[in-house]
């Protein structure tokens, strides 16, 4: 159903409005009742990491406009910089064309990674060589 949602719109014109709780409710959630997000520093562009919410935190992260994801290692609610004040606030929130991953660009206080790092992809493949180069010192107070 969710995916067949998504197909009726591919012609939409721009600027049309849509009720977000019905697009909310044809978003592809998986087996586990979770949907990838990427974050995404709102000024540069840059891919500041990957998480997951459930339906529950991308509700938190809409009315509080700070970004809460699905911890799936500890099994709960985190919401980034709570512990740590490396917080991120909402600016802007996308679905992309099939509904499977939301895309939240955010402005970022400190750093993304537990590594202390600006961004957790800090592993650069280097093809040509193939190698992986580690881009960025880890910053640990």
């Amino acid at each position: 159903m969710s995916k067949a949602f998504f197909q009726c719109l591919e012609n939409t014109p721009h600027n049309h409005r849509l009720p977000l709780a019905k697009v909310m409710d044809n978003l592809s959630f998986n087996k586990q009742g979770l949907i990838p997000v990427i974050a995404q520093d709102r000024s540069t562009k840059t891919v500041l990491m990957q998480a997951w919410m459930n339906r529950e935190a991308l509700n938190k992260t809409l009315q509080t406009g700070r970004m809460v994801y699905w911890s799936r290692s500890r099994n709960c609610f985190w919401e980034k910089g709570a512990t740590s004040g490396h917080t991120q606030k909402l600016v802007r929130m996308s679905f992309d064309c099939d509904g499977d991953v939301i895309l939240c660009q955010v402005e970022q206080k400190g750093a993304v990674c537990h590594t202390g790092r600006p961004a957790c992809f800090y592993f650069e493949v280097e093809s040509e060589q193939q190698q992986v180069r580690v881009i960025g010192d880890a910053c640990h107070p």
